[in-house]
């Protein structure tokens, strides 16, 4: 008998846990329809994921999807598979690149000619060149490693909502709920995780304000959990493989309104990747309940937003990040002048607290330019533009650091396996130095060859560094400033080199410490070398190259 009351008890507790079964809703208004529904940032065992890239298409067409986004670990330097069609589901190959700044997940980016990494601000640079959309990985994650953080990095969105992320900052209790009721209800019990992450949607509504970026959820899928680690995906000491791609499918997705595939996977693909870099999809939470039809309209000064929802769903309008109209229902009507806005449509069972929204719009700019930007001043309101501190109508003095000749007092610094030579070669008109590197080693190595020109006093009175340079191929070079002490603090600012020769104009106020310096931007008074380094982060170990540098002087 008292087995018997335990069991029954143990029932009882299960059921109260149980979260809600997803919703059935209303049939849609008239006009109103689904679109295409897909999931974005998938990772197979490629990477860090478990199952291959036919299970995960599989899994996606099991869950009712279109598409699938794959985005397995790397630096941009493999091929990229081509789009296809498999299990009925249209998959689109792209990476997830590991920057100094969090990580960054780059869609329609070609093999790129250097592996893309270092700051991040250099990589959107790098997939914006190769025509890729960069999207900041799981900004509001509670490992930094993970997390995005230049929010000055011209980044094309974000991930507001990530899976990776919802699941860190939970009390155990509602760990515990999640992982006990989810054999009966997976998806469900990976919704109790989620809540409505403020910082990241503030962050997001703030720089939507100065420009267009779009936000979406992503899945962040790797059909595993670390088991030394538990819970944490990048576990490598083994792993349980669940929740499962299909599950994960199942708990939120996005949706583009108005894309309409053709059935070719190539023109599928960039049908796919143009609404998403125009921001034309939204986000919804399939665990409480969808698919979820939404459209959003701004006519006449007038935003209109229509919703597939049941009568107790709640609509939120907000302008410039604050909350200006909200309803109950499936529409709501505002009068709109100038502004950025946003829609969020909440359930009353939405977890979380504050909840999580149910559908999540992208912004839409009312008044504003083809970017997203506020109204260009006028003629008469138009100033000096400022960058980092840098006053951008140029130099106005300069000292010549090099200009043609023999490179006196230039000397080479490089790892042991590495060789690197200097020449000087005839140009128009003069000459110029001639760089020449060979890269080797292993990564433990830390292989590297640096090009070095003592710095002179002149440096103290300057606040820039300009040069002009081109290289054999597409590359980036470390441009560094170093000051005595240890083994000298330095600080530097990546470049990007090709055949086309370019001046290069670099702020000292833009240069960033290279691990740990007694100042945050160079002491100018200090640094007394100027350092060209070619090295394994944006250079492949075993490859050489050359670059000709020329007219190197301090601007002020």
């Amino acid at each position: 008998m008292r087995r018997l009351a335990i069991v029954f008890i143990a029932a009882l507790a299960l059921w109260w846990m149980m979260p809600p079964a997803a919703r059935e809703l209303p049939p849609p208004a008239a006009g109103l329809t689904p679109g295409l529904r897909g999931v974005i940032h998938i990772h197979t065992n490629r990477s860090d994921g478990t199952g291959s890239v036919d299970d995960v298409l599989r899994a996606a067409a099991t869950a009712g999807l279109k598409f699938a986004i794959v985005t397995d670990h790397g630096d941009g330097t493999r091929a990229p598979d081509l789009p296809d069609y498999r299990s009925g589901v249209l998959y689109i190959d792209a990476v997830e690149i590991s920057t100094t700044d969090g990580h960054l997940v780059a869609l329609g980016l070609p093999k790129a000619p250097y592996p893309l990494a270092g700051e991040g601000r250099d990589v959107v640079e790098d997939v914006h060149r190769l025509g890729g959309i960069a999207i900041a990985a799981h900004p509001g994650s509670e490992k930094p490693d993970l997390r995005w953080t230049d929010w000055n990095a011209p980044i094309d969105g974000l991930e507001w909502l990530s899976a990776d992320s919802e699941w860190r900052d939970e009390h155990p209790w509602t760990l515990a709920r999640a992982l006990l009721t989810y054999p009966f209800r997976p998806a469900q019990a990976l919704g109790l995780l989620l809540d409505r992450p403020g910082p990241v949607i503030a962050r997001w509504d703030e720089i939507s304000q100065q420009r267009r970026v779009v936000g979406l959820a992503a899945v962040d899928a790797h059909a595993r959990v670390g088991v030394r680690s538990f819970g944490e995906p990048y576990d490598s000491a083994g792993s349980l493989h669940f929740p499962s791609y299909a599950t994960s499918f199942r708990e939120f997705s996005i949706t583009l309104p108005d894309a309409r595939p053709t059935g070719d996977a190539a023109a599928d693909a960039r049908i796919v990747l143009d609404a998403i870099r125009q921001g034309a999809f939204y986000s919804t939470i399939d665990a409480l309940a969808g698919p979820a039809a939404l459209r959003v309209r701004e006519a006449s000064g007038t935003i209109t937003v229509d919703a597939q929802a049941p009568d107790d769903a709640r609509i939120a309008l907000f302008r410039n990040g604050v909350a200006v109209a909200n309803t109950r229902g499936a529409r709501l009507q505002h009068e709109a002048d100038a502004a950025v806005y946003r829609v969020e449509v909440t359930l009353p069972e939405s977890p979380g607290n504050p909840a999580v929204p149910w559908i999540m719009s992208n912004p839409i700019y009312v008044g504003r330019g083809p970017e997203g930007s506020a109204p260009l001043p006028t003629e008469e309101s138009s100033g000096p533009q400022r960058s980092s501190g840098a006053d951008l109508s140029g130099p106005r003095t300069f000292t010549t650091l090099y200009s043609g000749g023999p490179a006196r007092g230039w000397t080479i610094e490089k790892s042991a396996a590495s060789d690197a030579a200097i020449d000087v070669i005839g140009a128009l008109p003069g000459s110029q130095a001639l760089l020449r590197f060979a890269l080797s080693g292993t990564a433990a190595d830390n292989p590297y060859a640096a090009f070095v020109i003592p710095a002179n006093a002149a440096i103290a009175t300057a606040d820039r560094l300009v040069f002009t340079a081109r290289a054999d191929r597409p590359m980036r070079v470390s441009v560094q400033l170093r000051a005595p002490g240890g083994e000298g603090e330095r600080w530097h600012r990546s470049v990007y080199l090709d055949r086309t020769p370019r001046t290069i104009d670099l702020p000292f106020a833009d240069f960033r410490p290279v691990s740990r310096t007694s100042a945050a931007q160079p002491v100018l008074s200090k640094v007394d070398a100027v350092l060209f380094v070619i090295d394994a982060v944006n250079t492949k170990i075993g490859s050489n190259g050359q670059l000709t540098i020329d007219d190197i002087k301090y601007g002020k």
